[in-house]
């Protein structure tokens, strides 16, 4: 293997979903895909977020296309117009997250069944979804990244229903490793400190969040959306070919203090 052409995407075909605007992870994801070489289509939610994301993807040449997973058939469509588009699929970033927030904001106990179900609908389930529909067109191998969070291991204040749900995609990351390794693909979970994201601005309390991490990081601060998109698209090569199952913190080192 070629130890310098390991590190970059030259070549590779991605789908990279979830972007809502120039602070969204996804966006930086694919932004950093294109950086380094990748033929990249992504997706936003609605024509309502579109005039908030068509000015980054347009210049970029990106294909960019709607997708809700609890509108029948969206996902579906997304992954035929990507494939049809790139011939393959290398690699697929799923940077979704969503909760009713009256649930978030209340305990977990009190959350209601509804809720909870749309919340592992949206924020998990919809991953392995995702990989049942990629999986054929990854050929070649390739590796899929979806985006967990601190409240998945410990009870984070806020954080409600939020992090039973990703601890569950954690869960699932390791169980889509074993089944999807024989075929060469490799799965991974990014869980990043908290950085301000649309999806983060519905936490209660997260400004008081982020202090406190900036305040316990052994890096006194909080990671760079740049940074974030560094990691998860270094999954995505082949330098990280040896790796998969894993949950991978990119929090200035956060997750290690109590």
């Amino acid at each position: 293997m070629n130890t310098v052409s390991a590190f970059d995407l030259q070549g590779k075909k991605g789908l990279v979903l979830g972007l809502a605007n120039e602070h969204s992870i996804a966006w930086g994801c694919a932004r950093q895909a294109h950086a380094m070489g990748a033929e990249v289509v992504a997706s936003c939610l609605n024509d309502k977020a579109r005039p908030f994301v068509e000015p980054l993807t347009q210049p970029l040449g990106l294909a960019l296309h709607t997708c809700n997973i609890e509108t029948p058939d969206d996902l579906e469509k997304l992954v035929a117009h990507a494939v049809a588009q790139l011939g393959r699929l290398d690699f697929v970033i799923h940077s979704i997250a969503w909760a009713p927030l009256a649930d978030l904001h209340g305990r977990v106990i009190d959350s209601s069944s509804v809720g909870f179900a749309r919340a592992m609908e949206v924020s998990c389930h919809s991953f392995a979804t995702l990989a049942k529909l990629c999986a054929p067109h990854m050929t070649q191998g390739g590796s899929m990244v979806t985006m967990s969070y601190l409240g998945a291991d410990e009870a984070v204040p806020h954080y409600g229903l939020m992090g039973p749900v990703k601890a569950a995609l954690e869960s699932l990351v390791r169980y889509m490793a074993v089944e999807l390794g024989p075929q060469g693909v490799r799965v991974y979970a990014v869980s990043p400190g908290p950085i301000p994201t649309r999806a983060a601005s519905g936490i209660e309390g997260f400004d008081a969040l982020m202090q406190h991490n900036i305040a316990k990081s052994p890096l006194g601060r909080l990671v760079t959306l740049q940074e974030i998109a560094n990691l998860s698209t270094f999954l995505c090569t082949d330098a990280a070919s040896g790796m998969t199952g894993q949950t991978i913190y990119v929090d200035a080192g956060s997750h290690a203090v109590n």
